[in-house]
């Protein structure tokens, strides 16, 4: 009976997974359907509900289980049986990494954390993952020396079997040769052999479709990403070549949406991007294409491996304490973790469950580059001699309904992680460079054009909410106060009555929970003179009633604005108008500034 119970537990647990993964693949692939039709509403919908399968997934997977077998009853030590047969069934499996983490996913939901050790779940990988992709490659290879290089670009383009006819292509592959030459010259006589690797599925995302490869002359190895749009007909153009490794980075990055990529072995996948992606690691790389519950995985090992080869002490982040999260990080690992306050002063007037719903509001959301994605735990055990007795004195004062001691542990029930990044307001006080000073401001009014553009409206906009990536780029964390566009009542201050009202310390109109006046967004960054003065001539459009409400009246009309993750000045429609000349002017859509 016990032999038959451990294949029956184990066969439904990869039952579940294999259900899962098959969903997950279906709404994927039709990633391309909906970029051919330029259905740009069904695809933010496919977005945001394929985030949920997996949890849906495990859920039905733990009440089956639940329904059908005795847990009580079995001995724990059965389960270290079960872990083995079910590494047994992913023999030969295609993702047995993924599969891994959702045995992992069921188990901690069955158990309590006293059973989470590696006799019972994979906390080490069980599985090898090397070479997946032997039988079905994950990318294609092309060689100009053999066909000469304009029909090995012309091969690529047209490698996708995208349904839409090109708007120019001639055009395009002149462009794409022309900027991909910078990866084609040698130094070395003879010339080195040539050979693009092109991943075979494009990378989805919004409104555009990426081809994503490297080239290799000699030893040599290259990255390029292509981005392809459509024009109003549906017809397809490229709209860049991007060959610098940082602007690649940027594609990838933990501010924007998981890519759709169709693929049957995503570690082969992964193992690929790894070549072009040096700066990523393998859970940020999973994630970025979707698979974020195997990012979690990871980034856990990675921090449980991080912990083991280092000895700082956890420490309260840097940066003006906020009154609904405390936040801390270990100075030694480049992210910080934040947990939910028990209450809130005033004004705040929300609690936790709404600060939670806030925070899966922006997992799911289109986040344009501007909002940093997070890791959400539950039940973390952290070990207590590393945490300094500040941090576990404001722990223990603002977050005691979280905190669980276990010998020689401290168990958080619940909280965030976050890529670290230099607090807005501390980069401005500790900055010298003018010009980066002037780069910086801008690229914090574009942070806030684009999330309203987006229908995310931040709520609390001061400088303190806002962080800057090793990039430069400026990036909102601070999501208890976000809400959509849509939901803010945007006015303007209504004229004083009289000398005495105009005068008045507090407000003499009334004023609604949703209502915000733009004429005072120079309040964010009043208190920094010069800051405000650079503000105000880079973003005067923002202190405009009829800006936001021309902003709202885009996404009521489903208007989408673009917002592209590369600048503005890569894009061949401003660096070619020329070639251009019977689209418009580019000038008519919204643009990506660092």
């Amino acid at each position: 009976m016990p032999a038959t119970l451990v294949n029956q537990i184990a066969e439904s647990i990869l039952y579940g997974f294999n259900r899962h993964f098959s969903r997950f693949q279906r709404i994927t692939k039709k990633a391309k359907l909906r970029f051919e039709a330029a259905d740009w509403e069904a695809e933010d919908r496919a977005r945001k509900d394929r985030i949920y399968f997996y949890d849906k997934r495990v859920s039905e997977t733990v009440d089956y289980i639940r329904d059908r077998f005795d847990l009580e009853s079995a001995d724990k030590t059965l389960w270290q049986d079960i872990k083995r047969q079910y590494l047994w069934l992913l023999y030969g499996h295609g993702q047995p990494e993924l599969a891994e983490s959702f045995y992992n996913s069921v188990f901690c939901r069955l158990f309590d954390r006293s059973y989470f050790n590696n006799r019972h779940i994979f906390v080490k990988p069980g599985a090898a993952v090397e070479l997946l992709d032997l039988d079905d490659p994950v990318y294609r290879s092309w060689y100009p020396d053999e066909t000469g290089l304009r029909r090995c670009l012309d091969g690529i383009l047209n490698s996708f079997d995208l349904s839409n006819p090109w708007e120019n292509l001639e055009r395009d592959l002149n462009l794409v040769e022309k900027n991909l030459a910078p990866c084609l010259t040698s130094t070395v006589r003879p010339e080195p052999f040539t050979q693009f690797q092109v991943v075979s599925s494009l990378f989805f995302r919004n409104k555009a479709a990426y081809i994503v490869g490297r080239v290799l002359v000699g030893h040599h190895s290259a990255p390029f990403v292509v981005p392809l749009l459509l024009t109003e007909r549906r017809e397809l153009y490229v709209d860049t070549v991007i060959i610098n490794a940082d602007d690649i980075a940027l594609i990838f990055s933990f501010t924007r949406a998981y890519f759709m990529v169709d693929t049957k072995a995503p570690a082969g996948l992964v193992h690929f991007l790894e070549k072009i992606l040096p700066s990523s690691t393998r859970a940020d790389i999973y994630t970025s294409i979707g698979f974020q519950k195997q990012g979690k995985t990871l980034f856990y090992r990675e921090f449980l491996h991080h912990l083991e080869h280092s000895t700082d002490r956890f420490v309260i982040a840097p940066g003006i304490r906020g009154m609904v999260m405390t936040v801390f990080t270990l100075p030694s690992y480049p992210y910080v973790f934040k947990v939910i306050n028990d209450e809130f002063p005033p004004p705040k007037n929300i609690d936790r469950k709404t600060v939670k719903k806030k925070y899966q509001m922006v997992k799911t959301h289109d986040r344009v580059g501007r909002m940093a994605d997070t890791l959400e735990f539950s039940h973390v055990a952290f070990p207590l001699d590393r945490f300094s007795d500040e941090l576990l004195h404001e722990l223990q004062s603002n977050v005691p309904s979280s905190l669980f001691l276990e010998k020689d542990c401290i168990i958080i029930g619940h909280l965030y992680i976050e890529r670290r990044m230099i607090p807005f307001n501390i980069f401005l006080e500790t900055t010298q460079d003018e010009e980066l000073l002037e780069r910086s401001i801008r690229s914090y009014g574009n942070a806030i054009k684009e999330m309203i553009a987006a229908n995310i409206f931040p709520g609390d906009m001061l400088l303190k909410n806002f962080g800057v990536t090793r990039h430069g780029r400026v990036v909102f964390y601070d999501y208890d106060e976000i809400s959509a566009m849509t939901d803010i009542r945007i006015r303007a201050i209504p004229k004083a009555r009289s000398e005495e009202e105009e005068f008045l310390q507090e407000t003499w109109f009334h004023v609604e929970e949703h209502d915000f006046f733009p004429e005072q967004f120079d309040h964010f960054v009043a208190s920094h003179a010069r800051i405000r003065k650079k503000f105000l001539s880079n973003h005067p459009e923002l202190l405009q009633p009829d800006y936001w409400k021309g902003i709202q009246q885009d996404i009521q009309n489903n208007r989408r604005h673009d917002v592209f993750p590369y600048r503005q000045e890569k894009r061949f429609v401003f660096r070619y108008p020329g070639q251009y000349h019977d689209r418009g002017s580019p000038t008519s859509q919204k643009v990506s500034s660092p």
